[in-house]
């Protein structure tokens, strides 16, 4: 009876070890899906609210740029779009979690999604002032939902390249940066801008990887799981 039920206990070990050595990721991807679930039963007029009042656009920037800063990271626009977030969650942050440690992780994202969120808010500040927006479409802007959960992945995204062997880097590589880079050289937007921008910045991350080799995750409780 002992080794039957240790044999069915057995399935869950990868699932429990992978819960403990991508902690940040999982919480992370649970304040989502409550903020979605919040969205999807809130009225019109209360979800405008929210993710206006969440977005780390010009005007909030301005009158609260710690916590815009903060509280986009934790929104998306469409809740639709949460099964699709699940999955670069687990593929992306997930694996960068596992590999680096939850605290180099969390910094390279955390750096991604807030240089990203100001160069992209800075450079539509910087049209309006230049008057390269018409006068109509300025305020419009300044208030404009910017929500950064996509920011935050592609630092992801970016620093990723390192944790895999040649030539399939290169693969990849080639493809992060077609994926990001040509929607804004054929005129993106400033959410193109900030995506290009969360890239490199995880690219300029590459210190966090010197002694995270390949297939050898340097967080504690990945070890920990392990040893168990």
């Amino acid at each position: 009876m002992t080794t039957l039920l240790h044999r069915d206990a057995e399935p869950s070990r990868p699932i429990r070890a992978w819960l403990r050595s991508t902690p940040g990721t999982h919480i992370w991807l649970l304040s989502i899906a409550i903020t979605s679930l919040v969205i999807q039963l809130s009225t019109r007029e209360l979800e405008r609210f929210l993710l206006h009042r969440n977005s780390s656009n010009i005007h909030e920037l301005t009158k609260h740029p710690v916590q815009s800063l903060f509280t986009s990271a934790f929104w998306i626009e469409n809740p639709s779009s949460l099964l699709l977030y699940l999955v670069m969650f687990e593929v992306i942050h997930g694996t960068v979690e596992r590999w680096l440690g939850t605290l180099r992780w969390l910094c390279t994202v955390g750096i991604g999604h807030v240089v990203a969120t100001l160069i992209s808010q800075e450079y539509v500040l910087w049209s309006i002032q230049n008057q390269h927006l018409p006068k109509r479409l300025a305020h419009a802007m300044s208030h404009v939902v910017d929500i950064g959960v996509s920011y935050g992945l592609a630092a992801s995204a970016g620093i990723l390249v390192y944790r895999l062997p040649r030539p399939w880097r290169w693969f990849y590589l080639a493809g992060v940066l077609a994926f990001f880079g040509v929607p804004l050289a054929t005129g993106g937007t400033f959410t193109d801008l900030g995506h290009v921008t969360a890239l490199a910045i995880g690219f300029a991350c590459w210190p966090l990887t010197r002694d995270a080799a390949p297939g050898k995750p340097v967080a504690a409780n990945d070890r920990a799981g392990h040893s168990s």
